[in-house]
């Protein structure tokens, strides 16, 4: 008995991948027209027929699952996202799906969603394009953005931290701390937090009246004077090997001049990048070098000493992310808009 007709057979024919294959006889998704002309020629050709095969059918909505779709699946912050959503879901009654995004567009994950259809998505540390929005709601999907990077161009609920508070703090500890220079090791690219972050630094320091000067990123270190600390700003990829590259110098000339160095890294994970720069020019973290991260990921507390840093409750948001899909599931209203978590400033041995 011959097999059925597969959309993998069609695409292996077309020298293309199933998702693609799949959306070319959809009439979605960015391609040329010549591939739809194949894809759909080798269809016909075969027999294949979409309405008659389970996956062309309309699915069912799955009324108990979420799902957490995160640009990054590794590290401490993705972690600590995972544990809190899974808690909330399980609370909730509902099944918690991981999704990471990924780089083929042809696998892009608001086709996964669809092919699961689940009652509703949370999107963390993703800038959701329009055409990615309207492949979700054209299946009736919702979706709630956790820290996205950037000003959502949609009216979505959205949960976030209060970004600039707790660094505003950290600005002032460095400066009771009397620290001759101020380091900022900025994330690029500039996501929409990391640019809070440095803003509310920078405030705090200017609140204080203390800024003497700014330092564009690269540049030379400005001399003392005034008994004024003078601030540089570097830049690095949200990876401690990167701000680890991007720190040495500033620390190197602190080295060679003797003066204490304050330092505030846009992340938990930089921070760490500043432990081993520090450590590269014969300093000491703590006494020479005072540091400040941004998280408060479990590891900062067994850094040797530990992180001082801003604590965002990255649990609890992941939580309340899952309040506006729940409500939805519920037919209840949730109300687009954003819910803020307050940050905190934690002290310990780094400053």
């Amino acid at each position: 008995m011959p097999s059925r007709p597969t959309l993998a057979a069609v695409a292996a024919a077309c020298g293309v991948s199933v998702a693609t294959a799949s959306r070319a006889l959809r009439g979605i998704g960015e391609m040329s027209p010549d591939t739809r002309r194949r894809v759909a020629r080798e269809a016909q050709r075969i027999g294949y027929d979409r309405a008659r095969t389970a996956r062309g059918r309309p699915g069912r909505r799955a009324d108990t699952l979420l799902d957490l779709v995160l640009s990054h699946v590794d590290g401490a912050w993705a972690d600590e996202v995972i544990a809190g959503a899974r808690a909330e879901s399980t609370r909730l009654g509902f099944d918690l799906v991981l999704t990471a995004e990924r780089e083929d567009p042809d696998d892009d994950w608001p086709e996964r969603l669809r092919a699961r259809r689940p009652a509703a998505a949370i999107l963390g540390l993703l800038q959701p394009t329009d055409r990615q929005l309207a492949a979700v709601s054209a299946v009736g999907i919702p979706v709630v953005l956790l820290d996205p990077r950037g000003e959502p161009r949609h009216p979505l609920p959205s949960v976030r931290s209060t970004d600039p508070t707790g660094v505003q703090d950290a600005a002032r500890l460095l400066l009771d701390r009397g620290v001759h220079r101020i380091l900022v090791v900025e994330g690029a690219p500039s996501y929409r937090f990391g640019r809070d972050r440095v803003t509310g630094f920078l405030g705090g320091l200017a609140a204080a009246g203390t800024i003497r000067a700014a330092v564009v990123p690269g540049a030379a270190g400005v001399p003392d004077g005034a008994g004024l600390p003078t601030v540089e700003r570097v830049r690095a990829s949200w990876g401690a090997d990167q701000a680890r590259e991007a720190a040495r110098p500033a620390l190197a000339r602190a080295a060679a001049d003797g003066v204490v160095v304050g330092v505030f890294a846009c992340s938990d994970e930089m921070a760490v990048g500043v432990y081993r720069a520090t450590a590269d020019t014969g300093l000491v973290v703590g006494r020479d070098v005072l540091v400040v991260g941004f998280d408060d990921i479990p590891a900062a507390a067994w850094l040797s000493p530990p992180l001082t840093t801003v604590r965002q409750p990255i649990r609890e948001m992941a939580a309340a992310a899952g309040g506006p899909p729940a409500a939805i599931v519920d037919a209840t209203p949730a109300s687009a808009g954003d819910s803020e978590f307050p940050t905190r400033l934690v002290r310990r041995g780094s400053a």
